[in-house]
């Protein structure tokens, strides 16, 4: 007989039942929506036990849904010992204070905002990342703080979806106006850091940069397109949100032109506004790009509604008019006919697979045809005193034809708008060059 009985230290997953309202308004069926969110309530560490519909003409203002439906999801609490109910769309403050004190405590009642917000704090790396989570949780939260914490009463440490708001401190010891100086606090941060970004951005604008930002909806394979491109290792899941903070790599071209990849955070229907606030700054590298790469999960079958969906929040952050390539990726799960459906369906489209590298070299091609869009071609006299310049010259341009002669680097080369004003200067006229560009 064994000395010491073990004891089950592994956290138990929540007991979660959704809640959805059909009425008849959102692109989205019903189901599809749901199943999304059950997706998003196992990335959070629950498992689904239960599911209920209702069609309203639009939600009933007390609780959302009908006063049947809440008895209806009182009794399924209380059969299948949920711990929490995740309604589909948000909730105003009232209504979901109503309904916890229908289902009782400690059953949890949030909505699918909350849930995203708290997906989102679990997978912030960043200080930035943390900051504008951070914020979003706090603009949430500040108009629910009375009564939306009640069930914390003697049990403050509880854990679990939708209370681990306030980064480790109780809720019940946060009043309006704290929160409210909270908010004020991280705007300030968030501004500072933005001023830093921006600062590295125009660098890399200076620099003759070529930006390019990869946006999508969530789980459409963005980062591990970015490491196969680039080598580099950024984390990368089969799951909702599996990152979250930009990350940017250098990237050089076959032609000898180095670009920048950024990986942004995922998109998502109902994107909560709160989060669409706070992320400006992370988006702001979106809007600063030179060429969108927009992915697309080429397998699922919402891919045309995800779509819309990617870009209805590119038109939100004035992202629209940015030039784009439309990548559909995991095409290695298709057919022929479905591939040739999509090339038919959206002309100009990359097909690939990021997972076994078909179709990237066609990718970067591409790429390639995007950046040098609007090259110039020039002649140049570069002082051998400029060498950062000359250095700069090689890394960014391509070269049609150079020569060191005594005053300085002599090159007839394509530059990008960008590095024809900075090597302006140093022009000269072809004929005086002596090159011949066909060399």
């Amino acid at each position: 007989m064994p000395r010491f009985t073990p004891i089950e230290t592994a956290p138990v997953p929540e007991r979660a039942i959704l809640v959805g309202v059909d009425t008849g308004r959102s692109e989205w069926p019903l189901e599809e929506s749901l199943a999304e969110l059950g997706r998003l309530a196992e990335t959070d560490g629950a498992v689904v036990v239960g599911t209920l519909t209702q069609r309203l003409d639009s939600p009933v203002p007390r609780t959302f849904i009908g006063s049947g439906k809440v008895e209806e999801v009182v009794r399924l609490v209380n059969a299948l010992e949920a711990d929490v109910v995740i309604f589909d769309d948000e909730l105003t403050p009232s209504q979901q204070a109503n309904l916890e004190k229908a289902v009782k405590e400690p059953v949890k009642v949030i909505d699918r905002t909350a849930l995203i917000l708290d997906i989102f704090g679990n997978h912030a790396k960043t200080r930035d990342g943390r900051l504008q989570v951070q914020l979003a949780q706090l603009q949430y939260l500040l108009p629910r703080l009375r009564g939306m914490w009640s069930h914390l009463v003697g049990e403050q440490t509880r854990g679990g979806i939708g209370s681990r708001f306030g980064q480790g401190e109780s809720q019940l010891e946060v009043d309006r106006r704290m929160v409210r100086d909270r908010i004020a606090t991280l705007r300030r941060e968030l501004e500072t850091l933005e001023r830093r970004r921006s600062v590295q951005s125009k660098a890399r604008w200076d620099a003759g940069i070529y930006r390019v930002a990869l946006v999508g909806y969530t789980n459409a394979g963005k980062s591990t397109l970015l490491n196969h491109l680039t080598g580099s290792e950024v984390y990368a899941r089969d799951e909702l949100f599996a990152t979250l903070d930009p990350t940017t790599r250098a990237l050089d071209l076959e032609e000898g032109r180095k670009i920048t990849l950024t990986d942004t955070v995922g998109f998502i229907q109902k994107l909560p506004t709160t989060l669409v606030e706070a992320f400006k700054s992370t988006l702001a590298e979106v809007v600063a790009a030179d060429l969108i790469l927009h992915v697309v999960d080429a397998n699922d079958p919402n891919a045309d509604k995800e779509i819309r969906t990617v870009n209805s929040v590119l038109a939100d952050i004035g992202a629209s008019d940015k030039r784009s390539v439309l990548v559909f990726n995991k095409v290695d799960l298709l057919d022929d006919a479905h591939r040739r459906t999509l090339e038919l369906s959206y002309p100009g489209c990359v097909c690939i697979s990021a997972l076994d590298g078909t179709g990237l070299r066609g990718l970067l091609y591409r790429i390639a045809q995007e950046a040098s869009e609007g090259d110039v071609t020039m002649s140049v006299l570069i002082p051998y005193d400029k060498g950062m310049l000359i250095r700069m010259v090689h890394e960014r341009c391509q070269m049609i034809s150079e020569r060191y002669e005594d005053g300085g680097l002599l090159a007839t080369l394509r530059a990008s708008e960008r590095m024809s004003m900075t090597l302006e200067p140093y022009r000269v006229e072809p004929e005086e060059s002596d090159l011949d560009a066909d060399d």
